[in-house]
């Protein structure tokens, strides 16, 4: 067994079996390992963007980390976006990075680099494999590493000798540390402020999101009378019919301000407290108002969801809250637009359906459509690096095979990783990818004008504007294997979505849409 065989198998038996890869020469040795250890299944992305995003995105769905196997530095840095986005959703992924041989790094050949640098601004741990007979040992305490409470981003940095060398075997799995219990007195603290009186929020995140922690939090709110919000953008949140109805954060910091004006106390439970996400001049950016208290109930290593359970019963709250009634919209007719576009998706939805969520400003009117749909789970852009939807659809459907997935795609954040298309076809994976096509990087052209900056230019407009050429979603989905059509009716979205819905496998179809407010 060399040290390639052994690093598998410590993964395999730690619980990751699964491995996104764009490998290249220094890697050599671990894609030949996959033979040996067929227990790891190896998924081939064209691009590190691509490898990436699908391990965040598997990753929420598993609940367990996947591998990625990237080409030293420069192949880590390529996929840097996409692990922005899953430091910030706190997803666990094990990166895998290939070095140069120890005895050849001292030559510095074209493709040496500093790898712990580029490594650190998105892993909470880094480490390098020295020998063969530490790799396996390297290899359980990554998976440890990433799955430890709330989740992060481990990087294990492997040369390639210390691939082709013999090693001893595999190492046994290491337990990952379990959160902690939030402090009992901390617990009495945000109750005393719940029961003062005094107009309170909380805004919830992260692992609350799943059921059991939006119960929770819906029951302390209803107990209270205290205002309940959701971070603006979720790793994953259960929705549809049967569960509490929670507003969201809104995205632009004056609708947000609304949302909190006149609360005293700001109670935070695994989210972070609310800033505007840009400044701009003569805004705040701090958007709770002045003068409001923020309280941290949970977050990082601690449970936050028995922190909410045993603060309800703290208040003596109902064990049944009020929940979202089934329900949807009518299908839609005319023209396709921003709002028939969310109609469409509501009038369809399957149940148990996985909606990975970059459709940007076309996706407005989506998530109140479908809040009385059948269950489903949908995840969103943490971090707000684009070109995160695709590769994080793909990799949920790697993860659930047996549950459909829809992918809600801007056009311009679309090319940032089409190349997942060609995974999905490869891989059979049942994604159904709809492109909200509105020829513009539609959010820059709003935001030119919140910045300050003179607006009206033809170059600067030139500049946001995805014509001369258009883009043809229909060819390059079909030239990557995923069958595609193109649609302009809310009545022919409505029908191509049933149809790309029933039918296994991938499905891209490309909507046209006018820009939000055309």
């Amino acid at each position: 067994m060399n040290g390639a065989q052994a690093l598998i198998r410590t993964l395999v038996d730690s619980g990751v079996d699964v491995c996104f890869s764009n490998p290249g020469t220094s890697e050599m040795h671990f894609v030949a390992a996959l033979d040996q250890v067929p227990e790891m299944r190896g998924v081939l992305g064209l691009f590190e963007g691509v490898v990436t995003g699908a391990a965040d995105g598997y990753a929420r769905m598993a609940g367990r980390p996947a591998a990625t196997l990237l080409h030293l530095g420069p192949g880590l840095g390529n996929g840097l976006a996409n692990l922005h986005n899953a430091r910030r959703a706190h997803t666990p992924v094990v990166n895998i990075v290939g070095d140069h041989a120890t005895y050849h790094k001292q030559y510095d050949a074209p493709l040496e680099s500093d790898i712990d640098a580029i490594a650190s601004a998105v892993s909470g741990w880094i480490r390098h494999s020295s020998a063969p007979d530490r790799v396996a040992a390297d290899a359980a305490d990554a998976v440890a590493a990433a799955m430890s409470p709330p989740g992060q981003v481990a990087t294990l940095v492997l040369p390639a000798d210390v691939c082709w060398l013999p090693a001893s075997g595999a190492a046994a799995p290491v337990a990952a540390p379990t959160a902690s219990a939030v402090p009992a007195d901390r617990i009495d603290e945000v109750a005393k402020v719940l029961r003062s009186g005094e107009a309170t929020g909380i805004l919830i995140g992260g692992r609350v999101m799943g059921e059991a922690g939006q119960r929770a939090a819906a029951r302390v709110a209803a107990a209270s009378g205290a205002r309940l919000l959701s971070e603006t953008f979720s790793a994953r949140q259960a929705r549809g019919a049967g569960l509490p109805s929670i507003d969201r954060l809104a995205y632009l910091a004056e609708f947000a301000q609304m949302q909190l004006d006149g609360i005293a106390h700001l109670i935070l439970v695994d989210a972070a407290a609310p800033v505007s996400f840009f400044a701009y001049p003569d805004k705040a950016s701090v958007l709770t108002p002045e003068g409001c208290h923020v309280h941290r109930l949970a977050a990082g290593a601690e449970d936050p969801v028995a922190a909410l359970e045993a603060l309800a019963d703290a208040l003596g709250a109902e064990a049944d809250v009020l929940s979202v009634a089934a329900s949807r919209p009518e299908r839609p007719s005319g023209a396709l637009t921003s709002e028939t576009l969310g109609a469409a998706i509501g009038a369809v939805l399957p149940e148990g359906a996985i909606v990975a969520d970059e459709a940007n400003t076309s996706g407005l009117f989506i998530p109140a459509a479908t809040a009385g749909a059948p269950r489903h789970d949908w995840m969103t852009l943490t971090g707000g690096a684009i070109g995160i939807g695709l590769p994080m659809a793909l990799g949920a459907s790697i993860a659930c095979p047996d549950r459909p997935v829809l992918a809600l795609q801007a056009d311009g954040s679309a090319m940032y990783t089409l190349q997942a298309l060609w995974t999905m076809a490869r891989e059979s994976c049942d994604v159904t990818t709809v492109i909200a096509n509105n020829g513009s990087y539609a959010v820059l052209n709003m935001e030119l004008s919140r910045v300050g900056a003179e607006a009206g230019g033809p170059k600067a407009r030139e500049m946001l504007d995805l014509h001369g050429p258009d883009l043809d979603f229909v060819a390059l989905s079909r030239g990557m294997g995923v069958p595609a059509e193109r649609v302009e009716t809310a009545e022919a979205l409505t029908a191509a979505l049933e149809r790309a819905i029933a039918e296994p496998g991938p499905h891209l179809i490309d909507a046209v849409v006018p820009p939000l407010g055309l």
